[in-house]
């Protein structure tokens, strides 16, 4: 093991393992011949909580924290151009990569058994903020090592006492790498929200079609209420129609029935007077 992957293997130890690893380390350096790496392993301090967590990013989300580092050079090639649309459009991407990254840290920080206080929040989102801002504070984020929080101060970046950290550079295939995946997810972004609007216009064009049919039915419904009550209306006409007829019928035949009587009776007079005048000339002519 060479001073570079004991380094590599300390800070990847828990907070609590931290100092028995470093001495294990640095005994097993000084005991394959490297005295000098093993003095210099001795000498890297413990990280506090939010530096831990920000090495544990490193470690575990590394194209997650290379598209912050590529995002912050798309920041200086739009400020070294003065391009003021371009900063507003690459602002809100670097509130929702940082949001999401600090989300993410604090899950894993989780999964580790670390707690993330208010505190400890602010400085790593400090941090990686500042990871963005300057690349040296990326580069010092990426190698995985750091021992205290960073923070962006306007002339440059500090740990959480104010002194400067240990700084590796990032390679350009890497930075390259992100841009791509960065590419990958637009234009699978786009891919998706096509998709979306496609689905979202059928089931517009859904709707409205079951919006007429619905409209439609409702009319015919409403016209078929309207037939039925003017059909009833009709019917309860007729019906008082046929009542008043029915009345007039049966007035008519009592009316013909009395005039039947009537008639019976003056035909009855009638030959009774007939008869009446018969038998007086009868007398009469016997006289």
């Amino acid at each position: 093991m060479d001073f570079e992957e004991a380094a590599d293997t300390l800070y990847a130890a828990s907070a609590a393992d931290f100092i028995a690893t470093r001495n294990e380390l640095a005994k097993q350096l000084k005991a394959d011949g490297d005295q000098l790496g093993s003095t210099r392993l001795k000498a890297m301090r413990k990280p506090t909580v939010a530096a831990w967590i920000t090495n544990l990013v490193a470690r575990k989300l590394p194209d997650e924290l290379d598209d912050l580092l590529a995002l912050g050079d798309e920041f200086r090639e739009a400020t070294a151009d003065l391009d003021g649309a371009r900063l507003r459009e690459l602002t809100p991407r670097r509130h929702r990569l940082l949001d999401k990254l600090a989300k993410d840290a604090a899950r894993l920080a989780g999964e580790e058994g670390q707690k993330v206080s208010a505190d400890v929040a602010q400085k790593l989102r400090e941090t990686l903020d500042a990871a963005l801002v300057d690349p040296a504070a990326g580069d010092a984020v990426r190698e995985g090592r750091l021992s205290s929080a960073l923070r962006h101060v306007g002339f440059g970046v500090v740990d959480e006492n104010g002194e400067p950290t240990n700084v590796t550079p990032l390679t350009d295939e890497r930075r390259q790498a992100a841009r791509d995946r960065r590419k990958a997810q637009q234009a699978q972004s786009d891919s998706e929200s096509a998709t979306a609007r496609k689905r979202e216009a059928a089931q517009r064009e859904q709707d409205e079609r079951e919006a007429a049919e619905k409209a439609e039915a409702k009319q015919a419904f409403e016209d078929a209420v309207a037939a039925a009550q003017e059909a009833e209306a009709r019917v309860e006409e007729l019906d008082t129609q046929l009542d008043n007829a029915r009345e007039a019928l049966a007035e008519a035949q009592s009316l013909v029935h009395r005039l039947g009587a009537e008639l019976d009776e003056a035909r009855r007079a009638a030959r009774e007077a007939q008869k009446e005048s018969r038998e007086a000339r009868k007398r009469y002519n016997r006289l």
